[in-house]
C-alpha cells in the first residue's frame, strides 16, 4: 500500500455517476461571478485605505499584478476542472495527479485556509 496511490480518472467518473451527483443547474455567469467573488475576497475592502497611505498611487499598479495573477489562477483551475470532471475541487485535483497523502494535506490546508479567512 502506497501513501502516493492515484485513483484513476474514469473510475472516478463512473463513481461520480454511480452516486447519483448533484444537478448541473449553475449557468456559465453565475460561475463566473462565483468565481469573482471567491478570487476577490474581503481584503480589498479592508486593507485599501491602509495601503493607500503607505504605498500611495503605485497601490494600483499591485492591484493589476494582483489581478494578472487571479486570471492566471483562474485558468489553471478551469483547465483541472476540464480535465477531472468530478466535484471535490483541489482536493480532487491533487488526489488524481499526486496521490492520497499530498491530496489529504491540500485538503487539511483548503479547512484551515477557509476557517482563517472567514475570521
Amino acid at each position: 500500500m502506497s501513501i502516493f496511490r492515484t485513483k484513476n480518472l474514469d473510475a472516478m467518473v463512473a463513481g461520480n455517476r454511480t452516486a447519483g451527483g448533484l444537478k448541473k443547474v449553475l449557468g456559465p455567469m453565475d460561475l463566473i461571478m462565483m468565481g469573482i467573488g471567491a478570487i476577490v475576497g474581503t481584503g480589498i475592502f479592508v486593507l485599501t485605505a491602509e495601503a493607500a497611505q503607505k504605498a500611495g498611487p503605485g497601490m494600483m499598479i499591485s492591484f493589476v499584478i494582483a489581478g494578472a495573477v487571479c486570471a492566471v489562477a483562474a485558468l489553471c483551475y478551469s483547465e483541472l476542472a476540464s480535465m477531472v470532471p468530478v466535484s471535490g475541487s483541489a482536493y480532487t485535483y491533487s488526489y488524481a495527479v499526486l496521490g492520497e497523502l499530498i491530496a489529504w494535506m491540500v485538503g487539511w490546508a483548503l479547512i484551515l485556509e477557509y476557517a482563517v479567512a472567514a475570521g
